[in-house]
């Protein structure tokens, strides 16, 4: 006979009342929320900063005074800091904000496809926003540059770009020829082709490349003549790390033919000139030629994501992955042309146009140039000189010596390396304390302030800075040196 018993109550309720995490269940560790970082005050970020991410960069952000600010916010030409201060961006995230700051076409766009909950990886289907995004930039690019890689940054476009016309240019032609002082990004592969010793550090780099002097067509044709193994040249047209340093434009229309002659792959790099920086959509339509291969990134994504390309020439892509064999040998990453990123970048594209921005670039661009040429005729012994095209100007110090009474030059003189970049940290500095106008620096000449304003800079804008500038350079030099070392003292 079965018998019955009354279930326990009071058990029942412990069993409710309790915990519902197991002893096996993940435990939530204790993690800041997305209101909390927002509120996070300045001394608690550098705390995280000091234990998270970059000690050594702090030490060059307090020289510069750039660990004092938070940004609460950024609109236009503008961010604005923790006390509501409205700094003017002549810095621009080295050409990576040609709209400016939450353009609010951009913005829009962005809300409407999470709004209606739009897909975002559709790696298994075709994705109609990549689709239009390829068309799009195969409509912006001259000749026969149609067909069109996605990536996240310029260092994936540019791997993109060396390792298709590596294969193109075929196993028997595997080197590659590079320029002194090029900058093509900080990933393995282009580090090869990256010439800076504090980027290569000590790592082991490929040993298929050639360097020659950038802008020397001379070098070039030597090393096309005397290596037939070469199959490849990657150039930035404008180097950016190397100072804002052009060729002459003869160089171009030269190498082009030696290109063809030898037949070489020429790789434009147009991450940080490109996508209508320097007054057309990509700096090498200046002198009438068409490169085989060619990277943008930037300000690609209009400032709201990360996006990189590489546009190249159908031969040249069927070459390399044009059968079914090889058709997934350099396939998109999983994160390669996401929706809402294609579709920020569709609508940024038809911005550029629509609001007339590579025209503007052009226009303020010579304008900005005009201003800063005259403040170099009025400090000749501070500035060397001024150089650029559209809004990608560079701004070169003389040595510090030189910027001195001439008693003191040769005593100083023997110290001109040691303080390389001294003198263009001091002005950078005091541009954003007292000025309110932030800038920014080159990689290999540390002399030289880069200037990459947004592409929505206006005439009153340039003024606003140049008029801070000559105020700045007034004082002169030895009130420049002390302010800044009052500065770091307080």
């Amino acid at each position: 006979m079965t018998v019955m018993t009354k279930p326990e109550t009071t058990n029942t309720r412990a069993i409710v009342d309790a915990p519902t995490l197991t002893p096996n269940a993940t435990r939530k560790p204790k993690l800041i929320s997305v209101e909390e970082a927002k509120v996070m005050d300045v001394a608690r970020m550098t705390d995280l900063f000091k234990a998270h991410q970059n000690p050594g960069q702090l030490h060059f952000m307090k020289l510069l005074g750039f660990h004092k600010i938070k940004v609460e916010r950024a609109e236009g030409m503008y961010y604005i800091d923790q006390n509501g201060r409205k700094i003017l961006d002549f810095f621009g995230g080295f050409g990576s904000l040609a709209f400016g700051h939450n353009h609010p076409r951009l913005l829009e766009a962005r809300k409407k496809f999470q709004d209606e909950k739009r897909h975002e990886i559709a790696i298994a289907f075709m994705s109609q926003y990549q689709a239009a995004f390829a068309h799009n930039l195969a409509a912006c690019s001259p000749g026969d540059l149609d067909m069109v890689f996605l990536g996240s940054s310029g260092s994936e476009a540019m791997e993109a770009a060396v390792k298709l016309a590596e294969r193109a240019a075929g196993p028997k032609r595997p080197k590659i020829v590079y320029a002194e002082n090029s900058f093509h990004g900080k990933t393995k592969g282009v580090l090869a082709i990256t010439d800076g010793q504090l980027y290569r550090g000590e790592f082991k780099l490929t040993g298929n490349t050639v360097k020659v002097p950038f802008g020397d067509i001379d070098a070039i044709e030597n090393a096309f003549k005397s290596d037939p193994e070469i199959g490849v040249i990657v150039l930035e047209t404008i180097q950016g790390g190397g100072g804002i340093v052009q060729a002459a434009p003869e160089f171009w229309t030269k190498l082009r033919a030696l290109c063809d002659q030898y037949g070489v792959i020429w790789v434009a790099d147009e991450v940080q000139c490109g996508y209508g920086r320097t007054g057309r959509f990509y700096a090498f339509e200046h002198y009438n030629v068409v490169p085989d291969i060619t990277a943008l990134a930037k300000s690609l994504g209009g400032g709201k994501t990360a996006m990189g390309a590489m546009i190249a020439k159908r031969d040249i892509f069927m070459k390399a992955y044009g059968t079914p064999k090889t058709a997934m040998i350099h396939a998109p990453a999983t994160f390669g042309g996401m929706g809402e990123a294609c579709a920020t970048s569709i609508e940024a594209l038809n911005v550029l146009y629509d609001e007339g921005l590579i025209d503007n670039a052009a226009d303020v661009g010579d304008y900005l140039l005009d201003r800063l040429n005259a403040l170099k005729a009025k400090y000749p012994q501070i500035i060397k000189d001024v150089r650029g095209r559209g809004l990608m100007v560079g701004l070169e110090f003389q040595d510090f010596s030189q910027t001195l009474p001439m008693v003191l030059r040769p005593v100083v003189g023997m110290l001109d390396d040691k303080l390389k970049g001294s003198l263009s940290g001091f002005v950078g500095a005091l541009l954003l304390r007292d000025y309110d106008c932030l800038v920014a620096f080159t990689e290999y000449n540390r002399n030289v302030i880069r200037l990459e304003p947004p592409l929505i800079c206006q005439r009153e804008h340039v003024d606003i800075f140049v008029d801070a500038l000559d105020k700045l350079l007034g004082r002169g030099i030895i009130s420049i040196v002390k302010d800044f070392v009052k500065s770091q003292v307080t």
